[in-house]
C-alpha cells in the first residue's frame, strides 16, 4: 500500500467532532459535576454554544454576588442579583441533567448520535438523575428560605424605624 492510499484510508476513518455521536452518560455527568460552567452545552454544541457561555457567566457573576456579600463591599441589591443569576446557572445545570438523562435513548440518538452507535441508557444515568433531582431540589429549597427569611428580616427592620 503506498503512502498515498494510507492516507486517504486514514482520512476516511477519520470522523469529526460534529459527526461523532455523543455519550448520553458523559453529558449527564458534565451537567451534574460541571453544568454550571456550562461543560455539557460545550460538549453537545462546541464553543460556539452561546447557552454554555451564559452559564459560565452567571456562575462567575455569582461568585463575585457572594463574594462582595461576604465581604460586605458594594449594594447589597446588585450582589443579590449576581448571586440569584449564579444561583439560577447551577439549579439549571441540575434540571439540565435531569432533562438529558429523562430524554429517551430513540430520541437521544436521533438528535445527537445520528450515525453512531445507539445509546443504551443504564443505571448511572438513572443514578446521576436521581441525584441531580435530590441535589438541584434541596438547593432551590434552601435558595427560597434564605430569600424570604432576608426578605422577611428586611420588612421587620423597616417596620422598626417607622415605628421610632
Amino acid at each position: 500500500m503506498t503512502a498515498a492510499s494510507q492516507a486517504t484510508n486514514a482520512s476516511s476513518n477519520f470522523v469529526s467532532s460534529s459527526e461523532r455521536g455523543k455519550s448520553k452518560l458523559l453529558t449527564v455527568a458534565l451537567a451534574f459535576l460541571l453544568g454550571c460552567l456550562g461543560a455539557h452545552r460545550f460538549y453537545l454544541g462546541g464553543l460556539r454554544d452561546r447557552y454554555g457561555w451564559l452559564h459560565l457567566l452567571a456562575t462567575l457573576a455569582g461568585a463575585i454576588g457572594i463574594a462582595s456579600m461576604v465581604v460586605g463591599a458594594g449594594s447589597p441589591a446588585l450582589n443579590w442579583t449576581f448571586a440569584v443569576a449564579g444561583g439560577a446557572s447551577v439549579i439549571s445545570a441540575f434540571l439540565g441533567a435531569i432533562v438529558y438523562g429523562l430524554r429517551p435513548d430513540e430520541k437521544w440518538d436521533a438528535r445527537f448520535n445520528p450515525n453512531g452507535k445507539p445509546t443504551r441508557s443504564g443505571w448511572p444515568v438513572v443514578i446521576l438523575v436521581i441525584l441531580s433531582l435530590l441535589i438541584g431540589t434541596g438547593l432551590l429549597m434552601a435558595g427560597l428560605a434564605i430569600s424570604f427569611q432576608t426578605f422577611f428580616e428586611s420588612q421587620v427592620e423597616a417596620a422598626r424605624a417607622l415605628s421610632q
